[in-house]
């Protein structure tokens, strides 16, 4: 009979403190400030729950929140059939390989701040390149002033940004696939779907759940690639979650931001919970199957 060992607990432990440091230290105090009215931070008076029902109550919020809800499910619905379709497409010869990876992880150097700044220097009418040519399809000189073309460079700049993340994982898991099963269907004369729907889609199921994750946390809570393209307009329309709480702490309203950020957090842990329970049912089947 093996016993258990808590060793492994030693080097856990360095890493919990630091995350205590970093994270739990911080929420708690947020969680503290969204209880208050506070006027300086050594000035502030309890206000119990009134910023939490006076957010829900709003429709500023609800909008908020279904503008990220939609930019998510758009960025979900672009990235991850993508994604797949790239890693697919790798090619199988080492060099090849390491070179089509390199390609397709360098969005992933560009530092986040920078991603708007280069998107809005290529979208210039006088100096970018796509500034110069998209005007011959009838990409508008004003973009800024029309609330489609804005989405849509936010959408294109996050699917060039992030879509290399969703290539990697789906073509790690696909490098798992034995090299039998590619022969025994070639044997059987399955097809390219086939081949994908029964042997290379249940590689992907683990990965992708972990793909869909990472993307709807960050997506849902864009704000340092899209408050720079247009600073939430037209009119509000891409006045996401995250940049109206932008918003709020630019104007040093701590309680309201302090309520907002642990309403945001609740959201994203609530849905990451969801993922986790759907990850543990993925991970049981082959022992129901098995048993």
């Amino acid at each position: 009979m093996k016993t258990r060992s808590n060793v492994g607990w030693t080097f856990v432990l360095p890493a919990l403190l630091v995350l205590g440091l970093v994270g739990l230290i911080p929420l708690i105090t947020v969680v503290n400030y969204s209880f208050f009215e506070i006027f300086i931070l050594d000035s502030r008076f309890w206000v119990g729950t009134e910023w939490y029902s006076e957010i829900i109550s709003s429709g500023r919020f609800w909008a908020s929140f279904g503008r990220s809800t939609l930019f998510s499910a758009l960025i979900l619905t672009i990235q991850i059939p993508l994604g797949i379709a790239i890693a697919l497409c790798i090619p199988q010869r080492k060099f090849w390989v390491g070179v089509s990876l390199c390609v397709v992880a360098l969005p992933l150097l560009v530092p986040w701040n920078m991603i708007p700044s280069l998107w809005l220097s290529l979208l210039n009418p006088d100096t970018g390149l796509l500034g110069r040519i998209l005007p011959a399809f009838g990409w508008p000189s004003d973009w800024k002033f029309s609330v489609v073309p804005t989405w849509l460079v936010i959408i294109v700049m996050d699917v060039w940004h992030w879509t290399s993340l969703v290539v990697i994982l789906c073509y790690s898991a696909l490098t798992t696939v034995p090299a039998a099963h590619y022969q025994a269907a070639a044997i059987d004369g399955a097809g390219p779907w086939q081949v994908f729907r029964f042997i290379q889609l249940p590689k992907l199921y683990n990965v992708l759940l972990m793909a869909i994750l990472l993307r709807f946390m960050d997506s849902f809570m864009i704000y340092t690639e899209a408050f720079p393209i247009n600073a939430g307009g037209p009119n509000g329309a891409t006045m996401f979650l995250a940049v109206d709480l932008g918003e709020e702490i630019k104007a040093f309203n701590y309680g309201p931001s302090a309520a907002r950020s642990v309403l945001y957090f609740m959201i994203v842990l609530t849905v990451a919970w969801m993922f986790s329970k759907a990850q543990g049912k993925l991970d049981d089947v082959p022992t129901e199957k098995a048993a």
